[in-house]
């Protein structure tokens, strides 16, 4: 067999595809077996970490990627700064702990949510991305196929779930007491980011039952960093003016 497809065989992917690069740039740095070995494996190790976090990424689902490196903090204030600086060390994934993120549209909510998200793949997190309204049709659609209990050790298994756009859409008794279940069932068992448009009082127009709201904000406000992100101008708007002086 061929270097190449013991190399197949054994799922070693950049000895498959680059062995022959590799060989060569040991030889141009007069390597010895041991260095070229330790090159080796070390080439193999940084791909599959890439893989993985590649897969990981694919895998949540994010609408857009954004990066932490291209969120703005200067916009934000002092005490908001701070919680950033804690949130960016995934330590609330450890602990459990959930984020909830109000304010306005454009105040960058879900720009900041997706940045964590996609830090925690590239830290080997599982990580899922979803909107409200979507979570609530697919937890529909898996109880009427009575697949609702795996789809709900599904959910449970990953380390942090963001949850966006809470507050753009009103559900009905039935659909706001499957989320509850849901949120329910994951309460201490993994970190939620939420972002919603919504301060707390105003919940009950998207829950409509004051108790039920009253429960899903217990479950969700538990444990959790709760931070108000509004701006005096959204960054749509900001891009907009900006645009505006470019085009004028």
């Amino acid at each position: 067999m061929s270097i190449k497809e013991i190399a197949n065989e054994l799922k070693l992917s950049y000895l498959r595809e680059c062995h022959g690069i590799l060989l060569e740039e040991a030889s141009n740095l007069g390597l010895s077996n041991e260095e070229f070995l330790l090159l080796y494996l070390e080439r193999e190790l940084e791909r599959r970490k890439n893989n993985g976090i590649t897969r990981r990424i694919s895998r949540a689902k994010f609408v857009n990627k954004k990066f932490l490196e291209d969120f703005d903090k200067n916009k934000y204030s002092l005490e908001l700064n701070k919680k950033f600086e804690y949130l960016e060390k995934l330590k609330f994934i450890e602990n459990k702990e959930n984020v909830l993120l109000i304010g306005t549209p454009g105040c960058g909510k879900t720009h900041y949510a997706t940045a964590l998200g996609i830090k925690a793949c590239i830290e080997g997190k599982n990580v899922l991305f979803t909107t409200v309204p979507n979570l609530i049709i697919e937890l529909q659609e898996s109880m009427s196929k009575n697949q609702l209990t795996n789809y709900k050790r599904n959910f449970e298994k990953y380390d942090l779930v963001i949850l966006d756009e809470l507050g753009y859409i009103s559900f009905d008794k039935a659909g706001c007491e499957i989320l509850f279940n849901l949120l329910s069932s994951r309460n201490d068992k993994g970190s939620i980011i939420l972002t919603t448009n919504l301060t707390f009082d105003r919940w009950e127009e998207v829950f409509k039952d004051p108790m039920l709201t009253g429960a899903i904000i217990d479950r969700l406000a538990h444990r959790a960093h709760i931070m108000d992100m509004s701006r005096e101008i959204s960054y749509r708007m900001e891009d907009t003016i900006e645009w505006s002086k470019l085009n004028s």
